[in-house]
């Protein structure tokens, strides 16, 4: 089994609004990567632990936890034109975009940016490298156990 980080701008899709779609669930839509689309594609199985991060807002970081709940499957926003996610070039036949479907667990305090950086543990951890801006991103186990056990402290106050 394997971890992910990945990343959703509340504005798009909060984690709120994963908790209230029927099931609790939402097509992970609008990659537009291709490292993070051959994550989903070639790595994400069904099952695999998901730490739900927002991002691209006032307090990024973690806030909920979720499971991958669908193998890789085309994303339909690459054919709809009306959609900022719009690929010309994709067909059905062809689609050059994919997603998986994730299962909300259940939201979480914020683990914010500021405490994830301040814990030594997670030094190497991807998110954190000097230019990473992939919105997906493989968590180690020891990444995800030290995060679980971050989860269940008080917040840092940052």
């Amino acid at each position: 089994m394997t971890c992910w980080l990945m990343k959703s701008e509340p504005s798009e899709v909060s984690v709120d609004d994963v908790l209230k779609m029927p099931g609790q669930r939402v097509d992970w839509f609008g990659v537009r990567n291709y490292q993070a689309r051959n994550f989903m594609m070639r790595d994400m199985q069904p099952g695999d632990d998901v730490l739900f991060y927002h991002s691209s807002c006032a307090q990024p970081g973690i806030v909920g936890l979720a499971r991958v709940a669908s193998k890789a499957h085309p994303d339909e926003t690459q054919f709809d034109s009306e959609s900022p996610y719009y690929d010309p070039k994709s067909t059905r036949d062809a689609p050059r975009w994919f997603c998986v479907e994730v299962h909300m667990r259940r939201k979480t305090r914020l683990l914010s940016l500021n405490e994830l950086r301040a814990e030594p543990g997670l030094q190497g951890m991807r998110l954190l490298a000097r230019g990473n801006r992939l919105s997906i991103t493989p968590v180690t186990d020891e990444e995800w156990r030290l995060i679980q056990q971050m989860l269940k402290r008080p917040p840092s106050g940052d």
